[in-house]
């Protein structure tokens, strides 16, 4: 039996690399796996990061995120969606994983790496964010997440974290193993700074309910090819950030028109845009308007969120008892 879980951060605005990386991927497989895949809002997790952390902003977050993932058509019937921290069962898997892991392979993650030199203070939550991130995987027998190529090396420690229980303790986790999304590619930020990403302010993303006029405001001054310096230079589409949010946002006859175009100087980068901008449009509007339905009926929100974190416990808490046994806790007789 395949078991899908996957986590999602509520820090920021969702955004369309949200959307392309994750969220569309979740709806799929969703389909294809119904209660046994497993979807949440990992907002234990937020406040590793100090620079997006704000207290007074998380649960604002954490239901915007819920509502975004609604809005691209997750049917909270159909999978078991709910928040982390709703399950206790999380932070107690989370300590007792973490006496199975060396602190020197923590230290080896790339992540924690590159962002603990940027902090003059390093909190230990950064480093034991692979540990939670193994717990929340772990919890619920999972054997397939969908993830980002950046969390590779994450997974991977899952991987021997699962490994190291069940020979000391005997056989208890499967092994997950990474699944990505034909489209979970590093979608670049607009600002043409690298991967698109909350971290580094509005500048760098296109958000799910962003206004079409702000979103058209950012894509018109958007770094294209550098080679196209005047309108009748011809460029390369696959060097422009604009040709890569075709292929997420375009049909193909339209990618087929604007790559020649562009190789060929037959039309400029503005039209190119204006080209893109219907795809977007097309895209973004029946998320947009699901979700300000979703926002006028913010307790829709809660319920199904309710309702997965009750589905999520019968899974979790069997699964504890089972590692508290396992590990020589006195059992509870309550």
């Amino acid at each position: 039996m395949t078991r899908v879980f996957s986590g999602i951060q509520p820090t920021g605005e969702p955004h369309i690399g949200n959307y392309f990386g994750a969220m569309q991927n979740y709806v799929k497989l969703g389909e294809q796996y119904g209660k046994n895949a497993l979807y949440c809002i990992v907002d234990l997790h937020a406040p590793t990061n100090p620079a997006a952390y704000q207290p007074e902003l998380l649960a604002e977050r954490t239901f915007e995120m819920a509502l975004a993932n609604l809005a691209v058509g997750l049917d909270p019937q159909q999978v078991v969606f709910f928040v982390q921290s709703h399950i206790r069962e999380h932070s107690e898997l989370s300590w007792i994983l973490t006496l199975q892991t060396p602190v020197g392979e923590l230290e080896r993650m790339t992540q924690y790496k590159d962002k603990a030199q940027k902090l003059e203070s390093t909190p230990a939550g950064l480093l034991m964010y692979p540990v939670l991130m193994a717990a929340d995987i772990l919890l619920y027998k999972a054997d397939t997440v969908p993830v980002g190529e950046d969390q590779t090396q994450h997974i991977e420690l899952a991987r021997e974290i699962a490994r190291r229980f069940n020979h000391t303790y005997g056989p208890t986790f499967p092994e997950p193993k990474a699944v990505y999304a034909q489209d979970a590619l590093r979608i670049p930020g607009v600002d043409g700074q690298g991967k698109m990403s909350k971290s580094k302010g509005e500048s760098s993303t296109l958000g799910l309910f962003e206004s079409l006029d702000s979103i058209w405001n950012k894509l018109r001054v958007a770094p294209t090819d550098p080679a196209r310096v005047r309108r009748t230079d011809p460029g390369d589409p696959e060097k422009c950030l604009v040709g890569d949010y075709h292929k997420l946002f375009s049909d193909d006859q339209t990618i087929l028109e604007v790559y020649d175009g562009c190789r060929t100087a037959g039309i400029g980068c503005i039209d190119c845009k204006k080209r893109l901008m219907v795809g977007i449009e097309r895209t973004l509007v029946p998320i947009q308007q699901r979700g300000a339905e979703l926002r006028a009926q913010p307790d829709d929100v809660r319920d199904a969120l309710e309702h997965g974190a009750a589905q999520a416990r019968q899974i979790a808490e069997p699964v504890m008892d089972e590692v508290r046994g396992k590990v020589g806790f006195l059992g509870s007789r309550r």
